[in-house]
């Protein structure tokens, strides 16, 4: 198996229901932030990495974003007719990453400081770890409510619990899917059962994060983009 990630996948195909009438005619990833689509700033962050692939999954009116990702030589992984959440997303999308551990990063975000990505890869020790969660303290977060995912202990492992917001960045071995008989599941599955062994682990981000998941997102991401 592959030590160092070599693929990313981006999370794309989300209906984006909490945006309301703005992902009426197109994904929440192609939504304007600062002038931008969401997904070109989560593309900048993968940019740093040079990985040998990047791969996306598609669902909700695909076609715009299938035109804007393909011209930036995205790979294409599209659920159809049914969408499969992220574990059953990532685990379809597989035949496009290879079979060593894989980048996973969501395009509903906006991050300021160091790249949490290659934050990532210096962190990242396979030989302990299953997966490796970039998160976030409470009082960092912009947009977020709520009061938190995960504790972590002094050894980096975490636990359901307050403290630290899962970001949507991560490391994660992915032979665990295999072993899952649902075709629609979430990450969430494969997370327990590597907190059951030991084996999940955060990395604390030392930087602001932003939350883009509602209308009112978009201004709160602009300021922290200014602010930059």
């Amino acid at each position: 198996m592959t030590q160092c990630p070599e693929a990313v996948m981006l999370f794309a195909a989300g209906f984006g229901t909490r945006m309301g009438a703005l992902t009426k005619d197109r994904p929440k990833p192609l939504i304007q932030v600062a002038g931008r689509p969401l997904i070109d700033h989560a593309l900048d962050l993968v940019d740093d990495l040079r990985p040998a692939r990047v791969a996306a999954n598609l669902h909700y009116l695909p076609d715009h974003l299938a035109t804007h990702l393909t011209s930036k030589g995205v790979l294409l992984s599209h659920e159809q007719p049914e969408i499969l959440e992220t574990g059953g997303g990532l685990r379809a999308a597989l035949p496009l990453l290879g079979s060593g551990p894989v980048f996973t990063l969501n395009t509903d975000a906006i991050w300021s400081g160091p790249n949490p990505l290659t934050l990532l890869r210096d962190a990242w020790d396979p030989d302990k770890m299953d997966a490796l969660l970039m998160c976030i303290p409470v009082a960092q977060t912009i947009g977020h409510t709520g009061p938190g995912d995960f504790t972590v202990d002094d050894a980096g492992r975490i636990t359901r619990g307050p403290g630290l917001v899962y970001g949507g960045a991560q490391i994660v071995k992915t032979e665990g899917l295999k072993a899952v008989p649902e075709k629609a599941f979430s990450l969430n599955l494969l997370w327990d059962r590597m907190q059951n062994q030991n084996r999940l682990f955060a990395a604390t981000f030392p930087g602001h994060w932003c939350d883009v998941g509602r209308p009112e997102g978009i201004a709160l991401a602009e300021g922290l983009i200014a602010d930059v």
